[in-house]
């Protein structure tokens, strides 16, 4: 990791991270879904099931990513990745992130186009029904969360602090070649930079405008949620129009200088919707507290 990797006070910036872990995903999922005959394909990002940032990374250090296929569905693949830091002075290594994704492959030929998938051998039938449980609960996730995808972030003028007004905000961004993969799909880590949950509904390629906004939606004593729409306005092909390409939930906590988590102000909620989705990120909040503690329970 070098200085440009990381942020003023060293920790490698997440965005980094999670463009690594993208990238060993869509060459697994792709390598896979290419074992068979037929048209050829590439695994395009189709959901962040979750992403845990355990450790921090600095500046200076070696990223070691494994990515593993842990189910199969017919038209989806989901992979589990690890992300390794070594200090190569010292040799120690920690676990700094883990992570689960959900692959689509597309035809080379007409990117419209799924390719079925070539299933995976299980080691045995209680990890393929635990694959399988994990593949409906995201399945169900992604429909709750198209009833948020006509929404529209409006700005408000003059805000009080410490509201969702407050927080919002907005970039607009034209999609150039850098941004984009060997076959022209936006790297899925580009949608962290502004706001780790997230939803790519459609691809978004070169010569699209998008435009991502952000509000606040849920505030524990030491982390913030952030809800992320980020929307496409093609400029070749005009016609297909706009769409909502990418809704994702963010979860940050603020660090001092230490890296110690400071208290977050506490998020003041005007009407019925803000209520209502601050009830809903508690909800989240709790599961993947009581997760994170499970998880924990388990390494011990």
């Amino acid at each position: 990791m070098r200085p440009d990797d990381a942020n003023i006070v060293g920790n490698v910036h997440g965005g980094t991270i999670l463009k690594m872990i993208e990238e060993a995903g869509c060459i697994i999922g792709t390598r896979h879904c290419n074992t068979q005959t037929g048209d050829r394909c590439v695994a395009a990002l189709a959901r962040v099931e979750r992403t845990d940032f355990l450790h921090p990374m600095f500046i200076g250090e070696v990223a070691h990513v494994s990515a593993e296929i842990t189910y199969t569905s017919k038209h989806s693949v989901e992979v589990q990745v690890n992300v390794l830091s070594e200090n190569i002075v010292t040799g120690a290594k920690k676990l700094t992130n883990k992570a689960a994704l959900w692959y689509v492959p597309f035809s080379l030929q007409n990117v419209a186009e799924i390719i079925e998938v070539p299933p995976i051998e299980y080691s045995s039938p209680e990890q393929e029904e635990a694959g399988k449980k994990r593949y409906e609960a995201q399945k169900l996730e992604r429909l709750e969360t198209k009833e948020r995808n006509g929404e529209i972030i409006m700005s408000v003028s003059l805000p009080e602090p410490y509201t969702v007004a407050f927080s919002q905000s907005s970039l607009i961004h034209l999609i150039g070649p850098s941004d984009c993969t060997l076959h022209g799909f936006v790297h899925g880590a580009l949608n962290f930079v502004p706001a780790v949950h997230y939803v790519i509904k459609l691809c978004v390629s070169a010569g699209c405008v998008i435009t991502i906004s952000g509000r606040m939606t849920f505030t524990s004593n030491k982390s913030m949620e952030i809800e992320v729409f980020v929307d496409a306005d093609p400029l070749v092909e005009a016609e297909k129009g706009k769409y909502r390409a990418v809704t994702a939930f963010f979860t940050y906590i603020s660090l001092d200088k230490d890296n110690k988590p400071l208290p977050v102000p506490p998020l003041k909620l005007e009407g019925e919707e803000e209520q209502k989705r601050f009830e809903e990120g508690k909800v989240r909040y709790l599961q993947n507290k009581a997760k994170r503690l499970a998880d924990k329970d388990r390494q011990q």
